[in-house]
């Protein structure tokens, strides 16, 4: 053995550096309700000691993990408590990350059943399960990604080659120079990944036909241009701002007669199928082709855990397609033929621990509570003079003050606090601060509290 070696079984067997790490998470997750929601000034500063060159010679590891928890743990976001509402990232459940915990010392590659038998049935049944949740048809496959960015490029994909199949092109064998056109038909709404994504798969943005939408972000069905078999459209579950569902029924029935593929972007809107309370707004959802949605938004799993969902398999498959004589099938579920990616975390056991602890039942309660505590904050912030300018339809919430600038100013002295942390954005041409409620462990409490905060600093803006 190597001198190298020595050190690393040595390690291994003593586990001192995973108790040194146990130790370390533990205290953070004590600390948390009091730590501020970003980093002050003081312990920003502090990054500096990871400003250095390559080190020429093994580290130690304990002082190594020393460094990460004194000067890394003070300068981390905390979203993993109850009074982060920015860019709709979800908490943890504590099921979800010990069993993150537990997969990571598997470190398994979910690429293939040899690879991986537990992540291989376990992709399976989440694959069933998640079926069963949205009321999609059982011939429904899904692909275990990244995240709803990744999940959408693969739907797109997957739309691409079985449109200009249907065309008489074969994209695999042909690309696309001298291709048939394909019509992309979005909402002037969608969000920024799906413009990305239909770049990244050759398209260009002129081969975008924008369609009008509402107040509410909402795609007006009575501007979609004529739909024909070229066509492939995107319709939302959330919008990223006001939280509005497309009209997801006469879409898609507009659009299976013609022959269209309808993809929806579900990224966080889609949970909302689990509760009877959000009916009027996923009535219709099963009729699409495809979907996109992540598990580490609304069901609070840990990050790296998005899915693609998609009616036709032979589509997704053919477009995801993976060649390699060493590449060893089998008869049970080989993860790479439904991801872009070839070696893969096996993210699904995550997303299995979550559905198996919380059940339908379960995921239907969070998704309400989302909803309730979305709904509690736009009314304590009517209530205080500030306006709210979305109809709260599922976790999100936005709102500006006066004028432009006094939003603007508020916003950064809310984010400056510590206390709470939301985000900006931009809603019919003018500054709004947006509020997410994403994480289980919001409370009344959190909410009455950063509530508190935005009043003092609206006070504190109009004094400047």
């Amino acid at each position: 053995m190597t001198k190298l070696q020595d050190q690393l079984f040595a390690q291994q067997r003593s586990k001192a550096l995973l108790k040194q790490a146990q130790k370390a998470a533990f205290d953070y997750i004590d600390k948390q309700s009091k730590q501020r929601v970003f980093p002050n000034k003081e312990n920003l500063k502090k990054l500096t000691i990871f400003d250095e060159t390559l080190p020429e010679t093994t580290s130690d590891p304990a002082s190594l993990l020393d460094i990460l928890d004194t000067v890394g743990s003070v300068n981390t976001v905390a979203q993993t408590g109850g009074r982060y509402f920015g860019f709709v990232n979800g908490n943890t459940l504590p099921v979800t990350l010990a069993t993150k915990w537990l997969t990571d010392v598997w470190d398994q590659n979910a690429a293939l059943y040899v690879m991986s038998p537990i992540a291989s049935k376990l992709e399976c049944v989440c694959q069933n399960w998640l079926n069963q949740l949205f009321d999609l048809p059982e011939h429904t496959v899904a692909g275990f990604v990244s995240g709803t960015s990744i999940a959408t490029l693969s739907a797109l994909a997957a739309a691409r080659f079985h449109q200009l199949q249907k065309l008489g092109w074969d994209v695999n064998q042909q690309g696309l120079f001298g291709a048939p056109k394909i019509r992309l038909i979005l909402g002037k709404q969608t969000h920024g990944t799906v413009a990305k994504a239909i770049s990244l798969l050759g398209f260009g943005q002129s081969s975008i036909e924008w369609v009008d939408c509402d107040k509410q972000g909402r795609m007006v069905v009575e501007k979609l241009p004529r739909l024909d078999q070229s066509c492939i459209l995107v319709l939302q579950a959330g919008n990223v701002n006001s939280g509005a569902f497309d009209d997801f029924s006469p879409v898609c029935q507009l659009a299976n007669q013609a022959q269209a593929w309808v993809h929806i972007d579900g990224a966080f809107g889609l949970w909302a199928k689990a509760s009877t309370l959000f009916d009027e707004q996923t009535k219709g959802l099963q009729l699409a082709d495809s979907w996109s949605v992540d598990a580490h938004k609304t069901l609070n799993t840990p990050y790296d855990c998005g899915i693609v969902l998609c009616k036709n398999a032979e589509a997704l498959t053919s477009a995801l397609h993976q060649q390699g004589s060493y590449i060893q099938f089998s008869e049970q579920r080989d993860g790479l033929l439904y991801t872009p990616e070839m070696s893969k975390r096996a993210r699904a056991i995550e997303l299995w621990a979550a559905m198996k602890y919380l059940g339908r039942a379960g995921i239907a309660e969070l998704v309400e509570q989302l909803h309730g505590h979305a709904q509690l904050f736009a009314r304590l912030l009517t209530d205080n003079g500030f306006t709210v300018l979305n109809e709260v339809v599922f976790n999100q919430v936005i709102l500006s003050c006066e004028t432009e600038q006094l939003t603007q100013d508020t916003l950064v002295l809310v984010q400056q606090s510590g206390e709470c942390w939301c985000g900006g954005s931009t809603w019919h041409k003018k500054s709004v601060i947006r509020i997410s409620l994403c994480s289980w462990a919001t409370t009344e409490q959190d909410i009455r509290r950063s509530v508190d905060i935005f009043i003092q600093a609206r006070s504190q803006a109009l004094k400047t």
